[in-house]
């Protein structure tokens, strides 16, 4: 009889818990979008070699100016789980762009294998949201 106590206590603490691995994972993921912006801000060059393989393209300005403030600012608001779900739409012409430029310029395995992982990442978060401790879970219970 104690035992079976144990185990339903130790059940309501798993699934009470669960979510944690996913937030840690959607706050790296905006970590990692937001350092990603102030790198391309900084390392301007990086940006403008990594667009040469569409360098005949237009308003190479403005994409520019978009992938890092998109990533700046969707980096910010994936962290805290704001409006998760836009911020992931924002992210996800910049990733499939970055797929893409893999294999339209020089294949950089390692580069193809972030895009790869970043854009896994950020569908299963289209589908699955903030999670349960991020800002758009705790302004959708304060209703």
């Amino acid at each position: 009889m104690m035992e079976t106590i144990k185990i339903k206590k130790l059940n309501k603490w798993a699934n009470a818990h669960s979510y944690y691995p996913i937030d840690i994972l959607r706050i790296a993921l905006g970590v990692f979008l937001f350092l990603k912006g102030v790198s391309f801000v900084s390392n301007s060059e990086e940006l403008i070699d990594l667009m040469s393989p569409l360098s005949n393209f237009m308003g190479g300005m403005f994409v520019f100016h978009y992938v890092a403030a998109a990533h700046i600012m969707g980096g910010i608001m994936i962290g805290f789980g704001l409006l998760t779900r836009w911020a992931i739409w924002a992210q996800l012409p910049i990733i499939i762009g970055a797929v893409v430029i893999n294999f339209v310029g020089d294949l950089v395995v390692s580069n193809l294998l972030t895009s790869l992982v970043v854009l896994v990442l950020c569908i299963g978060f289209l589908i699955f949201g903030g999670g349960k401790h991020s800002a758009d879970y705790y302004f959708k219970m304060e209703k």
